[in-house]
């Protein structure tokens, strides 16, 4: 065998583990979940939340079977973080569209540009031989947000529940809580690059960065 061979053969075995495929399958939800959630029935959007919460589990599952086996890829490091706010993005997008009163569009603009401009800043990073490790505020960012959407989307699954008023102020309340530690992490991952670019070091890779 060749070394091109055994190189590319070690390229397609990096890719194909189980947290990627993982992964891949988190994506693929995705646009069955927004198909679920655009139909005005109680049934398929009570199948689209079905959908969000096995596509979030997924990521925590990817990440617990990443950390165990000690697979960490360069394939890993960019997609998980993409799968996740391919998820989430779509999910508020959506909800904007079908009830802005209830997910604002001034809230899901500003969560999308910090999380599209976060990745992009973990693409140019990635390039320079740098891997931004998840902090504590990313994994908490990550749940408040998976949190909110998950109350949202019972709320306007279930429009006629009997404690929806109260239910939408909770999903408000956790979704401003979600927006202000979203803010807060991307001015520190921005903080936490810009340092690393004036070391010239190196973060320690991280399978589950959000």
């Amino acid at each position: 065998m060749t070394s091109e061979s055994r190189s590319s053969d070690a390229a397609t075995a990096e890719v194909w583990n189980l947290p990627n495929v993982l992964t891949m399958v988190r994506v693929v939800l995705v646009p069955v979940f927004a198909v679920l959630l655009w139909q005005d029935s109680t049934a398929a959007r009570v199948a689209a939340l079905v959908v969000f919460l096995v596509a979030a589990y997924t990521d925590r599952l990817d990440g617990q079977i990443a950390r165990s086996r000690g697979i960490v890829t360069n394939f890993g490091k960019i997609a998980d973080p993409f799968a996740d706010k391919l998820l989430t993005g779509t999910a508020m997008v959506m909800l904007s569209i079908i009830d802005s009163g209830l997910m604002p569009w001034w809230a899901t603009i500003a969560i999308l540009v910090r999380e599209i401009g976060i990745t992009v800043l973990r693409f140019v990073m990635v390039r320079r031989g740098v891997v931004m490790p998840a902090s504590k505020g990313g994994k908490l960012k990550t749940v408040l947000q998976i949190v909110f959407i998950s109350l949202m989307l019972l709320t306007v699954a279930l429009a006629d529940l009997a404690f929806g008023d109260v239910l939408r102020i909770i999903a408000f309340v956790i979704m401003l809580a979600a927006l202000a530690v979203t803010v807060v992490t991307g001015v520190d991952y921005c903080w936490k690059a810009w340092q690393s670019a004036r070391s010239g070091g190196a973060a320690a890779a991280a399978p589950d960065a959000h």
